[in-house]
Parts: C-alpha cells; sequence; structure tokens
C-alpha cells in the first residue's frame, strides 16, 4: 500500500534538510519492505480503495433458471432484487514520533541512529496496526463488535448477526424460501481425549463441507470449495496435528495406506494475535478463498493511506513527524468462511451448532 509524505515549506536549514530526506527515503524503504513481507491482511482480505465516508456492500438474489416456454411464447421476465445490506465506516488513526532539537544537533554526519530507528519503527506501526485489526476481527467474529485501540468495530454481516453465527439468515421471497444456516461450530471429542490427529482431520472436513452446502440468497447450495486453515498461534500440539493433517500424503490416522483427503487442498495461516487459554478448546477457522473474494466476504477498504507531515515546534525547536491515515474493515458476507471448534466431552459452545 503506498502512501503520502508531505513536508511541510517554510525552512532553509540546511542541517534540516540533511537530516528530513534520509528520514523520508528510511519510511519509504521500509515501506516497501513491509509491503513484500504481507501479513493477516493480503492473505485473507480484499483490499479495495474508497474515496467515500464508507462502503456498502449489498446481498442480492439472482436470476432463476431458464423456463420451459411453448412454441412462439414469450419469456418469463426475471431480476435481481437486493435483499441485505451492509455499510463499512472508515475509521481515522493518527500517531506522532519527535525528533529532539538536541538531535538534530547531533546528526549533523548521518542520520542519529535513535532517529532513524525512530523513521523505521513509524511505518512498521502503521502496517502492525492493519495487520492487528485484521486478525483480531476475525479472532472475535463470534461477537457484534470489537474495541481496537479506542474504535469500535462492527463484526456483524449483512444480516445484522456476527461474521461466526449459528443463526445467519439467507434467501427472499422470490427464491426457494427464507432460511437459517450456521458456519459456527462445535465438534465434542471422547471422554479424556485431547486433541488427536484423527479429531483434526474431522474437524477440516466438517468446517470444509459447511462452506461447500452454504446457500446464496435464492436457496441454491453455492457450492464453494475451502483452501485456507487458520488456527491459533499458542497452540503447538494442535499446530504440529494441522500441519501433519494438511501435509501428510496418507491418512494420519491409519496403519495402513490410506489417502488423506485433505492433502494438498488448504493453505496454513497462523495468527500471532490469536492467543487461546489452556481449557481444552481448539479453535479453527477454514475458508474459501474464491467465496472471499467473488462474495465479497473479509473486506478491507483503503480511504487515506499512511499520510506523513512534519513541521518545527516553535517553541521547543524539536521536529514533529504526524501520520494520518483512515480505513474501513468489516464482513460483506459469512457464506465463504466457517468456524469450528473441538471441545471436551459433555461441553457445549455457546452460539455454535454441534456437527
Amino acid at each position: 500500500m503506498a502512501f503520502i509524505f508531505s513536508e511541510s515549506a517554510g525552512t532553509n536549514d540546511a542541517k534540516i534538510g540533511r537530516l528530513l530526506n534520509p528520514l523520508k527515503m528510511i519510511i519509504e524503504n521500509e515501506s516497501d519492505l513491509q509491503k513484500k513481507k504481507g501479513g493477516a491482511l493480503d492473505w485473507l482480505y480484499n483490499i479495495e480503495k474508497s474515496g467515500r465516508y464508507g462502503e456498502t456492500i449489498a446481498y442480492q438474489d439472482d436470476f432463476g433458471s431458464f423456463k420451459a416456454a411453448v412454441e412462439g411464447g414469450g419469456a418469463e421476465t426475471d431480476g435481481i432484487v437486493e435483499t441485505r445490506s451492509k455499510f463499512i465506516e472508515h475509521i481515522p488513526f493518527k500517531k506522532e514520533f519527535i525528533i529532539t532539537r538536541e538531535m538534530l544537533d547531533d546528526s549533523i554526519v548521518g542520520i542519529a541512529s535513535d532517529a532513524k530507528r525512530r523513521a523505521e519503527n513509524f511505518t512498521r506501526a502503521y502496517y502492525k496496526t492493519m495487520n492487528e485489526i485484521a486478525q483480531r476481527a476475525l479472532i472475535n467474529g463470534t461477537s457484534e463488535s470489537m474495541v481496537y485501540n479506542g474504535a469500535v468495530v462492527d463484526l456483524t454481516t449483512a444480516d445484522g448477526k456476527p461474521v461466526f453465527s449459528s443463526a445467519h439468515l439467507y434467501g427472499s421471497e422470490k427464491g426457494k424460501g427464507e432460511g437459517i444456516q450456521s458456519n459456527y461450530f462445535y465438534k465434542e471429542r471422547a471422554s479424556g481425549e485431547d486433541i488427536t490427529a484423527e479429531v483434526v482431520e474431522d474437524m477440516l472436513i466438517n468446517a470444509a463441507s459447511k462452506i461447500r452446502l452454504m446457500k446464496d440468497e435464492n436457496g441454491d447450495v453455492l457450492g464453494y470449495v475451502a483452501d485456507t486453515v487458520i488456527i491459533p498461534g499458542n497452540l503447538p500440539l494442535f499446530e504440529k496435528l494441522v500441519k501433519e493433517a494438511l501435509g501428510s500424503e496418507l491418512n494420519a490416522n491409519s496403519s495402513s495406506n490410506g489417502i488423506n483427503v485433505n492433502y494438498g487442498n488448504f493453505t496454513l495461516v497462523i495468527l500471532p494475535d490469536w492467543q487461546v487459554e489452556a481449557n481444552g478448546e481448539y479453535p479453527m477457522i477454514v475458508m474459501s478463498s474464491e467465496a472471499n473474494k467473488n462474495l465479497a466476504g473479509n473486506m478491507f477498504f483503503n480511504r487515506v493511506p499512511l499520510d506523513i507531515k512534519n513541521w518545527e515546534d516553535g517553541h521547543t525547536r524539536n521536529w514533529v513527524f504526524n501520520g494520518y491515515c483512515r480505513f474501513g474493515i468489516g464482513f460483506g458476507s459469512y457464506k465463504h468462511i466457517s468456524k469450528i471448534v473441538s471441545v471436551a466431552n459433555g461441553s457445549q459452545l455457546n452460539g455454535a451448532q454441534s456437527v
């Protein structure tokens, strides 16, 4: 993502110029490096530019099947009707850092190391902000909203339900009727049983199947194929078993030569910010990247990329760098993604449906 650097006019101080130009280059170079590294935002979201206060994503039904007609007869008139819509509002974020006058005095030859670190960290903080909010929106997706650095972020989809819910709505009067479907599930383990490769494979198959069977606004099955698995960053045993389930050609649960139906079908994404308490619950999110794109699932709208201005504080003679950005994040659909949690025997997950 590009950003804007606007240097304030009105200074002829050569010392300032020798410092600020290299700092600008450092910030720009760090931006390029961070962009190349990618992150949860690039991997899991649709990123689009925006020139408005916010963006609206609409659910629509689709054309029905062609109908038979008598010889010489006319065609049945059909149309597309909006069923529900979701508005995603852009949120402004700001940050400043200061280069002291003393640091300027000491930076005649080269850039003071502390000034360089601050410039690099300033850009990192921008990309960190976007990737953190992208991760946490999915992590907290069973709630209607979350608070991130003072901002209230809406986590509902167009039907008013959290992105992960067992009571999502679909359909219209024009189609095959309205109904309820779930993309939030739990799977019980046997009494005293910890997580196993067999449980992990069952979780994958169930979650992927639920995505494939999601119905559109006409009530027809969408048939999307899941290809992305997202797991927490602090469950090493679970991570090991998921990697085995995804990367083993043969079935991990059998000594025979049974094939592993998950092999080669998924990309694994581990979210560092997703920290799960050691309570015997093992959550997993499964997604179809094709459905995510086609249905406007996980959305990030870049309204104003990082805009950096700088000026000299007349009172302290310090140099101030001020950063501003504005973006919107949210979910246009739920039909591209599902969450499943393995729980201990007899446990139930509030708001989830059993598989």
